[in-house]
């Protein structure tokens, strides 16, 4: 019994020093050797403040900047939280909505308020449709064209230059071909308070 018992011990311990301690140490050193940014968060910095990541979209309400798309991730972008809303494109309450939940028509009525847009005018899907994971920091061109008119009123800028903004800070599709042209709020939103403060708003 001894004679095999030793042996699995071995093993085991091997197997254990290898794939808990020297792989994930392995990786770990690759990743801040190599992509030292995406390791650590993909943080975005104002200064010595971390303002959030390029990865994880955020609240924004105020007129004055980009709202990014719903969120079904708790109170909305909880990491913790990340899911869907698992309502299938059938679903009656994902489309009407109730008290408790805001469904694609009172989105798309509460987005066209909010951006002045008559009542037919129709809104880009991701401003009506939680992400699956709740936590997409990525609004589509068109979204933002259609909030560039209320941003620009509110910071008292030119629209033009709202929508040169959005033209600088729009990612093409991944090695030009794959998703769709995107725009991270965070990073528009945070080039829209430094072009605001060069102007004295």
């Amino acid at each position: 019994m001894i004679s095999q018992l030793v042996p699995a011990i071995r093993s085991t311990l091997t197997l254990a020093l290898y794939t808990g301690i020297a792989f994930p140490l392995l990786i770990f050193a690759l990743g801040q050797l190599f992509f030292p940014h995406q390791a650590n968060g993909s943080l975005v910095r104002q200064g010595d403040r971390i303002v959030g990541s390029e990865l994880l979209g955020q609240t924004f309400a105020k007129p004055e900047y980009f709202h990014p798309r719903p969120s079904a991730a708790g109170s909305g972008y909880a990491g913790e939280a990340s899911g869907g809303t698992n309502y299938g494109p059938t679903s009656r309450k994902l489309m009407l909505g109730d008290e408790s939940f805001a469904g694609i028509k009172q989105l798309a009525d509460s987005y066209r308020s909010e951006n002045g847009l008559a009542e037919g005018v129709k809104v880009p899907v991701d401003a009506v449709t939680r992400s699956s994971s709740g936590l997409d920091p990525h609004i589509t061109p068109t979204n933002a064209s259609l909030q560039a008119p209320r941003v620009a009123k509110a910071r008292h800028l030119p629209e033009a230059t709202v929508r040169e903004l959005i033209m600088g800070y729009t990612e093409g599709r991944d090695l030009g071909l794959f998703g769709e042209p995107r725009i991270n709020v965070l990073k528009l939103n945070l080039a829209l308070d430094s072009r605001s403060k060069q102007s004295g708003q």
